[in-house]
């Protein structure tokens, strides 16, 4: 018998179904909600009502229920209770239903939002809102429907426009026109002028595959450059008869029968990326002495390792390209004249391990002058127009207009190094003057980082990637609802209308995991919280992203391996720093670097390293341990966090050192415990690791959310047994209770019994310990290095810089709307932002 596809029913059908089935269950359960009065319940508070609730055991493995389980928001607004319902990742309904008259109705995202609205400013009385709805311009943009394939944008892209070209030959042809156009500094790449179809690039690569079969696979391109060059071959192909060869075949392959891996795996190969900017404007960003200032940590960290990495990749490609070309990187910062002993202050410098890799930076301005001192990064936004390009201070000053003048006059004078001393610079001025050529690719870091990226790749016409490291709005709970009451310390809706202008404008969007994108089953992720927002008497944002779109890429980060490799590599160790570790750890005397003492130095050590702030949780930690007398028994806890030698100038890190204070006077901390203020010696820090690992401790990370985790990977990576938050990027780096343990921050007292459990198994068997640790070795290496991202960052910006030329990807449409928004809506609320007092 044959069987046919039916449609699914929808939420609505389901839902009315179950109310005819149970309805006296139902009117209990919602009447129990209602009696909450005019409000919203989040899901565990939903969960809690239901299971509080008797006699609704005929509901428990029925529709209602199912609906329940994935409902991430409940809005009482009497009569009605609207859901916000969520089937799976990226996926969302909205419903709600009469209480009184038990009539089910579905909303749009826009009447779910204004409802909300309503809860917050009371009935608008139909006063106009601003609409946001980035949907039609992304109608036409294929994409994946399974959650699954979320993250794998590129993958899929390829499958679907490789299928194109197959069915369709005369795809081919902007490929060819591809080919054509890649010039650098004036020289021909790839092709010239001599192959002017596709049928003379299929017979000019016959023969070329023809000739290069003759000779010996290790002869040198510039033994037959001048051969290949005459029948319109150019540079490019590679630096050997084998690789040549191997980059032909490839093409003829794609001409014959496209698929989706031989077309990656050439467009990977062809010379597209030698200058990479990278922009990360806030906090202080230097290469010694800042780690554990405000707002610098694993930002700073991981853009250094990205660069080491991605030079490295960069030379590779270049020399098997047969290039002679010299890549650059530059990553441009903010220049900070007050830069309390570190190099901030310093306009160029070279970046350790690289040979073209170099930290520029750029200074804040007002039409005053030079902003000298640090600025929170919640507070840069009325600065960074001016960052990017000096042209955006007002038009009013004679000073500005006599400085572009001038700027312009000595450039074509080639007169720049008078420019430079004298003449005060922008980002978009001193790219040019140091690249004296466009940048490939431009990658923006964080909020300010992005928005800056994204005027400069507007500007420039260059291949855009977004790094967000992490999203505030999922980070703050309601911050968009009640942006209000954030606004004076946060100002929240600058941000995230950065967020969504960068989201929208870039080319590609990296992430270290699935969960950034779209989270999990039971937690929304970043992105995907972007979704459909409100920002009550602002803007109503009804389609401001979606997680499907094939821009996202999942490519995950490593350590570095120089500083970063396993305690049991002794040949590696570096004992001549064990005394000064020693002395962090054990010594009797208290002071501004460390205080409390650890009586007993023969217990295990739990560890933790992180900034001081409320999201971080290190207070959480300390306060799990002093609650628990077995854990306290069988362990010393040491932290490392916080700078205690001067007062903070951030408020969440003043509150947090207090808190901490009082956690050590609440539960006698002083002989188990040690503070220790943040250490920014980064290659004694990955012997600290090891050292830890020693003693048979562990590592724990309780942050309440963290959008990836490097000190997770780090300590892996040393080979200690990690413990870190279930939300967000380390429960998808570790393996549940192979290669670590995910833990709940907000449950403490399960993951203190976590923590006991693991030190009571492994002090009764070492072996427990020992398979933990090669877990975690093993994880890391499989997924979690520097090679794989560096090598998968520039094959995606070769693709995405391909489709964008042939197809319309760039999205025009989308950026005149971008355009708008920026003018009219996010450079009014930059300007709204009080600039700094300098003292």
């Amino acid at each position: 018998m044959s069987r046919r596809l039916t449609r699914l029913p929808s939420l609505k059908e389901r839902l009315d179904e179950t109310l005819t089935a149970q309805r006296n269950e139902i009117i209990c359960f919602l009447s129990r909600i209602s009696s909450h009065g005019k409000g919203i319940l989040q899901a565990h508070e939903v969960t809690a009502e239901f299971e509080a609730t008797s006699g609704l055991d005929k509901l428990a493995d029925g529709p209602f229920a199912e609906i329940l389980r994935h409902t991430q928001e409940a809005i009482v607004l009497d009569p009605w209770i609207i859901l916000a319902v969520r089937p799976r990742p990226g996926v969302w309904e909205y419903i709600r239903v009469n209480v009184d008259a038990l009539a089910v109705e579905e909303l749009t995202p826009s009447e779910f939002l204004r409802i909300k609205e309503e809860l917050v400013d009371g009935n608008t009385n139909g006063n106009f809102v601003l609409e946001l709805d980035f949907e039609p311009f992304t109608a036409s943009v294929p994409r994946p429907t399974l959650s699954k394939s979320i993250g794998n944008g590129v993958e899929f892209l390829n499958r679907h426009l490789s299928a194109k070209m197959f069915h369709d030959k005369e795809s081919l042809r902007p490929l060819l026109n591809f080919l054509r156009m890649h010039h650098y500094k004036g020289k021909t790449m790839m092709l010239n002028d001599r192959i002017q179809n596709l049928h003379s690039l299929q017979s000019v690569l016959r023969k070329a595959e023809d000739f290069l079969s003759t000779i010996p696979a290790d002869t040198l391109y510039s033994e037959f450059d001048h051969k290949f060059q005459e029948i319109g071959l150019e540079r490019g192909w590679g630096d050997t008869a084998e690789r040549v060869l191997d980059m032909i075949q490839l093409l003829l392959d794609l001409l014959e029968a496209p698929d989706s891996f031989t077309l990656e795996k050439f467009l990977g190969r062809i010379p597209m990326v030698f200058n990479v900017v990278i922009l990360s404007p806030h906090g202080y960003f230097a290469q010694a002495n800042v780690l554990g200032y405000p707002d610098t940590g694993g930002q700073v960290v991981y853009i250094l390792d990205q660069v080491r990495a991605l030079e490295n990749e960069m030379l590779q490609r270049i020399k098997q390209q047969g290039l002679d070309i010299v890549p650059r990187i530059l990553i441009l910062t903010r220049l900070l004249p007050d830069a309390v002993g570190t190099t901030c202050g310093q306009r160029l410098e070279k970046v350790y391990g690289t040979e073209h890799s170099h930290i520029l930076r750029v200074p804040f301005r007002t039409e005053k002058g030079i902003v000298r001192k640090w600025i929170s990064r919640f507070e840069v936004w009325p600065y960074l127009e001016t960052f990017t390009e000096l042209s955006q201070l007002s038009t009013s000053s004679d000073s500005i207009k006599l400085h572009l003048a001038l700027r312009l006059l000595l450039f074509n004078l080639n007169l720049r190094f008078i420019l430079m001393r004298f003449l005060p610079q922008d980002v978009a001025s001193e790219i040019s003057g140091e690249l004296q050529a466009t940048p490939d690719l431009i990658i923006g870091n964080y909020s300010d980082g992005n928005i800056v990226a994204s005027l400069l790749a507007h500007k420039l016409g260059v291949t855009q990637c977004t790094i967000a490291h992490a999203l505030e709005k999922t980070k703050y709970p309601n911050s968009d609802l009640y942006w209000k009451s954030f606004e004076e310390k946060y100002h929240f809706s600058c941000q995230f209308t950065a967020d969504l202008i960068a989201m929208n404008h870039t080319d590609f969007i990296i992430t270290s995991t699935f969960q950034e994108i779209a989270g999990n089953k039971d937690t929304i992720g970043q992105y995907e919280s972007h979704m459909a927002f409100t920002l009550p008497g602002l803007y109503r944002v009804v389609h401001g992203i979606d997680v499907f779109d094939p821009k996202f890429n999942i490519v995950s980060p490593g350590a570095d391996l120089s500083i970063y490799f396993p305690y049991t590599e002794e040949n590696r160790r570096l004992t001549t720093l064990h005394p000064e570790i020693e002395e962090l750890l054990f010594s009797d005397v208290q002071n501004e670097e460390h205080t409390c003492v650890l009586k007993d130095r023969n217990k295990p050590i739990i560890f933790s390293m992180a900034r001081l702030d409320r999201v971080k949780n290190i207070s959480g930690l300390v306060e799990w341990y002093g609650k628990n007398d077995k854990l306290r028994e069988l362990v010393n806890l040491v932290i490392v966090a916080g700078d205690r030698s001067k007062e903070s100038k951030d408020t969440e890190e003043k509150e947090e050192m207090k808190k901490m204070y009082n956690l050590i006077d609440e539960h006698q901390l002083n002989g188990q415990f040690r503070w220790i203020s943040a250490q920014m010696n980064r290659v004694r820090n990955g012997e600290l690791y090891r050292y830890i690992a020693d003693t048979r401790g562990a590592f724990v990370q309780p942050a309440y959310y963290e959008a990836f985790g490097l000190t997770v990977v780090e300590a892996m990576t040393c080979g200690l047994p990690t413990f870190a938050t279930c939300h967000g990027g380390p429960a998808e780096i570790i393996v549940n209770g192979k290669s670590g343990f995910h833990i709940d921050p907000y449950h403490g007292e399960k993951a203190a019994e976590l923590l006991v459990d693991f030190f009571q198994k492994s002090k009764v068997d070492p072996s427990y310990w020992d398979a933990i640790s090669l877990g975690g070795l093993e994880r890391i290496e499989e997924k979690y290095t520097w090679k794989i991202y560096s090598d998968r960052l520039l094959t995606l910006a070769g693709v995405y810089g391909f489709w964008k030329y042939v197809s319309n990807l760039d999205r025009r449409e989308a950026r005149r709307y971008i355009e708008m928004f920026h003018a009219l809506k996010y450079r009014q609320l930059a300007q709204a932002v009080p600039l700094a007092i300098e003292e």
